[in-house]
């Protein structure tokens, strides 16, 4: 393999743009017995809060046109765990580990941050679309000065390279994105599900237990492409796009529209070697048009 897909994000370098997205992937062990993590650019790992959490009660998976709903609820086994039983193992393997982290409460992600910043971890990635439970439920990242406030208090709390997850749910995601790039963030990554719901007809109830959940899966592609297009044209610092990416032709889209690196979530479902054959896929798109690098595409689209 070529250095045309070595990728430098933040400062940090990866082998190729290609990491499963938060959630997708666990911690790389189901996935260790197919291909060496090694071939991948980074992990995401699955989201850690500060305590043990089993998540919401099922059915917490509901199958959409083109796609799935989820309302698993952050299921995981705490920072403990993870920095003491997680870690080690991938750093076994030569990839980059992107700590994806998630807390009900601004001191909660400071914590986390603050602990994980102990680690050799290269990057935190911090979700704000969980909610805020002292300010009434609403997710961090539908306000810009609750997400700017969150970010500031995690930004302070570690020197690692810090990149804030977007939710797609608000009405203007570029405000949220200027907000956090304002209070420390060096990148975001970009889009969250989409909050859907779907109904049970003979029974009349939600099929989800949670009624609600995200949205996931080429059907929100077009979404985040959009979203990534705006975002990327709105602040200065690096954007990691996801939200549909299926195939390596996906990506390219994401990364012409302004992404410097892309995480793929939902496919792994329907395909465990996806994040492989789009990392294949990239080297072949670069060899064909004669890049030197893949970094040459992003942000091309040449708007009408």
């Amino acid at each position: 393999m070529s250095n045309r897909l070595e990728t430098v994000f933040c400062g940090v370098k990866f082998k190729n743009p290609v990491i499963p997205a938060s959630g997708t992937f666990g911690y790389g062990r189901e996935y260790e017995s197919l291909y060496p993590l090694s071939k991948l650019g980074g992990i995401s790992v699955k989201g850690t809060t500060l305590h043990r959490r089993e998540g919401n009660p099922g059915p917490r998976v509901a199958e959409t046109p083109s796609g799935m709903l989820n309302s698993v609820g952050l299921q995981n086994g705490g920072v403990d765990k993870f920095i003491d039983h997680e870690l080690p193992n991938l750093r076994k393997s030569d990839i980059v580990v992107i700590a994806n982290i998630a807390g009900s409460t601004v001191e909660e992600c400071a914590e986390l941050a603050s602990r994980i910043d102990e680690t050799d971890v290269e990057m935190i990635e911090l979700n704000i679309s969980c909610p805020n439970v002292k300010q009434g439920g609403a997710a961090f990242g539908t306000d810009c000065t609750v997400a700017g406030a969150v970010t500031k208090a995690v930004r302070e709390a570690t020197k690692k390279p810090l990149m804030v997850k977007l939710s797609p749910n608000v009405t203007s995601i570029t405000e949220i994105a200027k907000s956090v790039e304002a209070n420390g963030a060096d990148a975001v990554s970009l889009i969250n599900t989409i909050l859907g719901m779907r109904i049970d007809i003979k029974t009349g109830r939600p099929i989800l237990k949670n009624n609600v959940g995200g949205l996931s899966g080429p059907a929100v592609l077009p979404v985040a492409v959009r979203m990534v297009w705006q975002v990327a044209n709105s602040v200065g610092i690096p954007v990691m796009g996801m939200g549909g990416i299926a195939c390596w032709e996906d990506a390219v889209e994401m990364m012409m529209a302004g992404a410097s690196a892309v995480q793929v979530g939902a496919a792994i479902f329907a395909d465990p070697f996806a994040p492989v054959k789009i990392i294949d896929g990239l080297e072949k798109y670069c060899e064909d048009n004669g890049l030197d690098n893949i970094s040459q595409i992003v942000g091309t689209v040449k708007p009408w």
